[in-house]
């Protein structure tokens, strides 16, 4: 770690547990901002000492007023400036002045607003580099740390947050405000809250690195609106959680297309930037969210209990419905119901009504006191079987609400197995609800979210235990020439490598080609054919065509010299036609491959994650089948399994219904080639090889087409 990310770390630290705040544009005036962030650092019992500072002002709730930051006579750890955009620079110059390392700018008006809060927002930035400094903001809502050493609420949130293990980072103020409402409303308690506002400073990426060696934080809760650095922000998440085994959630606003262009090529056009950051965040490990409820809902299974062992789940319920509905969602979301040991099923059958099923799911039946959930909870969770419980709880007459809450809690503390509840309902079952949450049990209003919660950490689970593999580096690719290649296009101000181009680009990288030849008449086209042998393919070569198929420009299985002469004509023709101003460059013709299955192989480079390798059912349908899934560069094993394993494509590869078995180990080397090719060659924006054509097992595969664009 290089000094001046060591000084971040120990500036965001000083941040979060500063001896010493300096509360720039405090005033007396009720309701506002300034005023409120004061009285919440003193309402929250801060355990370092405040500074007020206002020119206008001796005193403020009974403490001395500076007129200026530099007129403190002690140090100070850290300055909340709520000054006007217009005089900002102005006080990060004295928070220099004085020594200040870190700062939490509350103010609006910068880079949000464009114009003069862009320049605005530079000026403060080149001031805190001069001195040092790191700041969080501008434009957000504040810093909290319950840490009861600390015990810091530098905000203008309307209450602090309970002490938990839930670090929250937000974008959105406003958004930070309604979260931390709904989760008081559940006792969800938090070690860090941070709102990061434009991130001009200190960003996601930084606060991941300080969270990650926090030992109040269990788990790591991310609300973006833009990613500026994808690849370091899929890097700072990947670090946490390999090294310390958080779970990083995240919600990622922005998922619909609005006006996207249209893109040169198949990768192109079908890699919009939701699926590329869908596809980021699963690599990192990132668990994507879609709203605060599932975010929340993940959270407290993963921080109040223990991650499970397996996927063997028992449900325990006093109404059929619900019961058949968590199994029905159990099932979709990858769990399994397992059958009870005998000595289980002997216990259950004993203490259970005759009229009890018995079976999982277990229905105590509509008149279960505490008694009889006691005894089904007790006896499930020491089966063998069984890696974890879902309890659910619909209000009759006769339920011990209360009663059958605090059973679930005593039960769940003596056991390293996860439960968890949902007492359905609203008003009757409150109080039971309250004791759950106050007891650190997941609650959810409806049980079909159990097992999706459940499925996320032990899917959680499985990933961190997976052994790292090294990435694959093939030695036997030449670099050199695929530059050459490139660079050439690139001085020449080309938009696209035509086809006999890209595919010297792709020999450079050891993709599977078979030899090929270009031509300028029926003639060379006969006598080529001849050479190569039967059948063969042609097709048209111009750097003004993108899809060759769609202007006629590509014949298959050609079997004698009359045909190819007469192909070429006909390929010219349909071109000239189609397009009669192209400049065409002649005829490509090859060897046909062998019938296979065909794929597509992609690569677009992405502004914000950089190299996207893209995977899936290929041919001239590609676009309208969508069975497509996308990699970031460098593809590590694991990545690449997935990669094939997401798509349809996986399971025609390996024979479903009576299919053959296709070689898919040719078509892993072939992706991670891809991957190596992406990052070594940086001047590549989209390439497609469609269709890659995979042959049987053990007899490899070919690229049959690809294209190029610079």
């Amino acid at each position: 770690m290089d000094n001046h990310v060591f000084d971040k770390m120990k500036n965001i630290e000083r941040i979060f547990s500063p001896t010493s705040i300096a509360v720039l544009g405090a005033n007396k005036v009720k309701g506002t901002v300034p005023s409120d962030i004061l009285t919440n650092i003193l309402k929250a019992e801060y355990k370092g000492v405040v500074y007020p500072v206002n020119p206008r002002e001796k005193h403020i709730s009974s403490i001395k007023t500076y007129k200026y930051v530099v007129d403190i006579e002690d140090p100070v750890d850290v300055a909340v400036i709520v000054y006007p955009s217009s005089v900002m620079h102005m006080a990060i110059e004295q928070c220099g002045q004085k020594g200040i390392k870190g700062a939490i700018i509350i103010s609006a008006g910068f880079k949000e607003v464009g114009g003069q809060g862009v320049e605005r927002e530079e000026q403060i930035k080149a001031i805190a580099r001069k001195y040092g400094m790191s700041f969080i903001g501008p434009n957000c809502l504040g810093v909290i740390n319950t840490d009861p050493a600390v015990n810091l609420d530098a905000s203008f949130a309307r209450k602090m947050p309970e002490e938990g293990n839930i670090a929250f980072i937000s974008q959105s103020g406003a958004l930070c405000t309604a979260v931390l409402d709904y989760a008081r409303a559940k006792h969800i308690g938090f070690s860090k809250f941070v709102s990061i506002g434009n991130k001009a400073d200190i960003s996601e990426i930084d606060l991941l690195y300080y969270l990650k060696d926090d030992p109040k934080t269990k788990v790591i809760l991310i609300y973006l609106e833009e990613i500026s650095n994808g690849s370091a922000l899929v890097k700072a998440a990947k670090t946490v959680i390999e090294e310390t085994g958080k779970p990083v959630l995240a919600i990622k606003s922005g998922r619909t297309k609005a006006g996207a262009s249209a893109a040169a090529s198949h990768t192109g056009s079908l890699a919009g930037s939701d699926e590329i950051c869908d596809a980021a965040f699963k690599q990192a490990g990132i668990i994507r969210c879609d709203d605060i409820e599932e975010m929340f809902n993940k959270a407290i299974a993963f921080t109040y209990q223990p991650l499970p062992a397996g996927n063997r789940v028992a449900i325990i319920t006093n109404a059929g419905g619900p019961g058949v509905l968590t199994t029905d969602a159990s099932i979709k979301c990858g769990l399994e119901l397992p059958k009870f040991n005998p000595a289980t099923t002997e216990i259950l059958k004993k203490s259970l009504p005759k009229t009890a099923n018995i079976n999982n799911p277990v229905d105590v039946i509509g008149d279960a006191r505490a008694d009889r959930y006691n005894v089904a909870i007790s006896s499930v969770i020491k089966d063998d079987n069984v890696d974890g419980v879902f309890i659910i709880l619909t209000p009759q007459s006769m339920t011990e609400i209360e009663s059958i809450a605090h059973e679930i809690s005593r039960i769940s503390s003596q056991f390293s197995k996860p439960i968890y509840t949902s007492f359905m309902g609203e008003t009757d079952v409150a109080a039971g609800i309250d004791i759950l949450q106050r007891n650190k049990i997941p609650h959810y209003i409806l049980p079909e979210s159990m097992p999706i919660a459940f499925a996320s950490t032990y899917q959680f689970k499985r990933m961190i235990e997976q052994k790292q593999e090294p990435l694959k580096i093939y030695g036997d690719v030449s670099i050199e020439k695929a530059h050459s290649i490139l660079n050439k296009a690139v001085s020449n101000g080309r938009k696209y490598l035509p086809e006999e181009e890209a595919a010297k680009v792709l020999e450079a990288y050891k993709f599977p080609i078979l030899k090929s030849g270009l031509v300028q008449s029926g003639e060379e086209a006969a006598r080529l054919s001849e050479k190569f042998g039967y059948p063969v393919v042609m097709k048209i070569i111009s750097e003004d065509i993108v899809h060759k198929y769609d202007v006629g420009g590509v014949i298959l299985n050609i079997e004698s010299k009359n045909d190819a002469e007469a192909a070429y004509s006909r390929i010219v023709d349909n071109v000239r036609k189609a397009k009669p101003q192209c400049s065409i460059k002649g005829v490509l013709i090859r060897k046909m491959i062998p019938p296979g299955e065909e794929v597509i192989l992609g690569l677009k480079r992405d502004s914000t994650f950089g190299a996207v390798v893209m995977f899936g059912l290929g041919g001239i349908f590609v676009e309208i089948y969508k069975d497509v899934s996308f990699g970031i560069a460098p593809l590590d094993n694991k990545a690449v399994e997935k990669l094939i394993g997401e798509t349809k494509a996986a399971a025609i590869l390996s024979g479903a219904r009576g299919r053959v078995q296709r070689d898919i180990n040719s078509l892993r080397e072939c992706i991670f080639r891809l991957s190596q090719l992406a990052l070594d060659c940086p001047q590549i924006k989209e390439l497609d090889i469609n269709p890659l054509i995979i042959l049987e097992d053990g007899k490899g595969c070919f690229v049959a087409d690809t294209k190029i664009m610079i």
